[in-house]
């Protein structure tokens, strides 16, 4: 699920991130993992996790399927808090899954070895288990209350994995993968396919389940659309074209907009966006009634967005490639989506990220990482009328090396002829 969305996963990138839970805010670049809390006026402490500095898990240079590992970079590449916050888990590029507990204060509960690079994960309403989603299209659940257990295999797709998310009963896991599709599974059994959402016509980059209307699933893709399903049916109900929002930011003809980040505020049905490699914010509000998304404002960018996550007040933050000015909070006000400046939770938060610069610098400026998980595409005419001319060619030049070779031929026996 998306770390914007308050309680999401990142994905790979790897990027960095945010995710907010009451008066929690986390932020991740890199392998270092910042996290305080920011509406906590008298709090001033701020809890700093590096990977690099995490203990090996305990399988030495073994996956839990038992397979040679290879060592990776220990960057962050999914987080998600759980729904009340007391829980925080985050998987790395050296195949970790590592838990935290959050209250009274910050602790590192376990970190136990996943099979595969993750992609996303969440954990449950009940905070019993974590959901992993990772790049061969498999999802583990992994034990909340039973911090050292090893993984369980849940279900597998056979393309990568790009999202995971629960129904808010926990009696659904939808899943996102490269080819197009989202399935919807019972995760009592999810061997039991409920339903297929079918109708993007690129990989699936986000899905929501919205909370206060949980029938209903907001999708993003590479094909540059926003859905709406009823997706236990895998009914569409809605399809928003980006393109006729988002070209004016533009002049390429052929422009795409995956979306990279999604976030849901239930006060008010807001829906905010940011489209990878695009300086600006999109904002939508759900209308439930009809079942449709209404496109309301844009909040333009100075810099490139990371990260977008709303707080359940409804305020806006982002996450920007800028080390003067990191995070920006955004508010309603007269309709219109205004910057706040003289909040203390931003200036707090602000000046720990300003303070950390280190590990988020590396990733400015850092190319689309979705590029190559759109479908290569080839013109096969283009091709064959090519090779079809080159061949004609050829054959050209071969029958007039012939005939040339057949003339000299002939001249000679003629002269030989006559010398007789």
């Amino acid at each position: 699920m998306e770390g914007g969305g308050g309680g999401g996963g990142r994905r790979p990138g790897p990027r960095p991130a945010l995710a907010l839970r009451g008066a929690l805010m986390a932020a991740s670049g890199g392998s270092r993992l910042l996290a305080a809390r920011y509406r906590e006026p008298g709090d001033d402490s701020l809890f700093v996790y590096d990977c690099i500095n995490a203990e090996k898990a305990t399988l030495g240079n073994k996956g839990q399927d038992g397979k040679p590992t290879d060592k990776g970079s220990d960057d962050i590449l999914a987080f998600a808090f759980s729904p009340s916050g007391d829980y925080f888990a985050l998987t790395d590029d050296s195949k970790r899954l590592i838990l935290f507990r959050t209250k009274p204060s910050w602790e590192c509960v376990s970190i136990r070895s996943v099979s595969r690079r993750c992609t996303s994960l969440i954990i449950t309403a009940a905070e019993d288990k974590i959901l992993v989603a990772d790049k061969s299209g498999d999802v583990y659940s992994y034990s909340v209350t039973e911090p050292q257990a090893d993984g369980k295999l849940e279900l597998g797709h056979l393309s990568l994995l790009l999202d995971v998310a629960l129904s808010p009963d926990d009696r659904y896991v939808l899943t996102a993968d490269r080819d197009e599709k989202i399935r919807v599974s019972l995760v009592k059994a999810p061997y039991n396919i409920v339903s297929y959402c079918l109708g993007h016509k690129e990989f699936v980059s986000r899905i929501l389940v919205i909370p206060n209307y949980p029938d209903l699933l907001l999708s993003a893709s590479g094909d540059s659309t926003l859905r709406l399903w009823e997706y236990k049916a895998g009914e569409e109900v809605y399809c928003c074209h980006l393109n006729s929002i988002c070209g004016s930011e533009t002049t390429k003809a052929d422009q795409k907009y995956p979306v990279s980040k999604l976030t849901y505020c239930c006060q008010d049905g807001y829906v905010a966006i940011l489209c990878d490699s695009i300086p600006t914010v999109y904002i939508f509000q759900l209308d439930a009634t009809v079942q449709q998304l209404v496109y309301r404002e844009q909040i333009s960018l100075k810099h490139k967005g990371w990260d977008i996550a709303f707080e359940e007040t409804g305020d806006l933050w982002i996450l920007q490639e800028c080390s003067e000015a990191p995070l920006q909070l955004y508010r309603q006000c007269d309709g219109q989506w205004k910057a706040v400046t003289d909040d203390k939770g931003l200036q707090k938060m602000s000046k720990y990220l300003q303070d950390n610069w280190a590990a988020f610098e590396g990733f400015v400026g850092a190319e689309s990482h979705f590029s190559s998980l759109y479908k290569a595409s080839f013109d096969n005419m283009a091709a064959y009328l090519q090779k079809k001319e080159e061949r004609l060619q050829q054959q050209k030049k071969k029958r007039q090396d012939l005939q040339h070779g057949s003339n000299g031929q002939t001249k000679k026996m003629k002269t030989e002829e006559s010398s007789l």
